[in-house]
């Protein structure tokens, strides 16, 4: 059984290459199995992925480099690891389509709301890549937007090495302590930084939960679509 008939998935950047620059293709064969796993269980889903494994736009701002010049570079990275992820959940045997905010014809679809809906009835996974096609824009905002205009039930904010939401950053403080469950206005009230706070004000202003785990255990997206309890529950309740 599952929870959702229709979710979004945000996957970090960070996980497609194992916590190191590139691609990880063992990593990502996990990943798109789990994925095609829930596809095959008749869920629709659609995928919002970072680029943090090849370029941060704020990290190389800092280094010297424009910032908007630097957000475009990061929107390129996200979509090489669309085209992996596709590749591989293509391998097990689910249709795919990868659809791009920056217009690039020959290896996506332009981001196009009605049509992702459309494929996502058909049972095809639509991997979004490019971000939101602006630069000053997180991929976790990006996965608000698209969860919201595409009519998802849930978005699932899949993170590399953290199990949820905590009150500190638990790989610099071993006291931090995990939130079970947390409403968008205690998140922000506690400048909590797990996401955007730009991404968890949309989703709290149109009441759309958001469930934060770990991605770095297997199976965890498969539970996630069924609802189990796991990770942080972020909700407008």
């Amino acid at each position: 059984m599952t929870a959702y008939n229709r979710v979004l998935l945000k996957l970090s950047g960070e996980v497609f290459g194992g916590g190191e620059v590139g691609l990880d293709l063992d990593v990502i064969n996990a990943l798109a199995a789990e994925v095609a796993e829930v596809a095959k269980s008749g869920v629709q889903i659609a995928i919002v992925v970072g680029g943090g494994n090849f370029f941060r736009g704020a990290e190389l701002q800092q280094r010297g480099m424009e910032r908007a010049r630097a957000d475009y570079m990061g929107m390129l990275g996200t979509v090489m690891n669309c085209l992996a992820l596709q590749d591989f959940v293509e391998k097990h045997g689910v249709e795919t389509r990868v659809q791009t905010a920056i217009t690039m014809g020959q290896v996506a679809e332009p981001y196009i709301p009605r049509r992702a809906i459309r494929h996502m009835e058909k049972g095809r996974v639509v991997i979004f890549g490019a971000g939101a096609g602006m630069p000053f824009f997180s991929t976790d905002t990006v996965a608000a937007q698209r969860a919201l205009e595409t009519r998802c039930e849930v978005i699932l904010m899949g993170k590399q090495g953290v199990d949820g939401v905590y009150d500190s950053d638990p790989k610099t403080n071993p006291a931090a302590v995990k939130f079970d469950t947390l409403t968008y206005d205690e998140y922000l009230a506690r400048d909590l930084k797990v996401a955007d706070a730009t991404g968890i004000a949309m989703a709290r202003d149109n009441k759309m939960d958001m469930v934060f785990f770990n991605l770095s255990t297997p199976g965890t997206i498969v539970r996630a679509v069924r609802g189990e309890k796991i990770g942080t529950l972020v909700t407008s309740a």
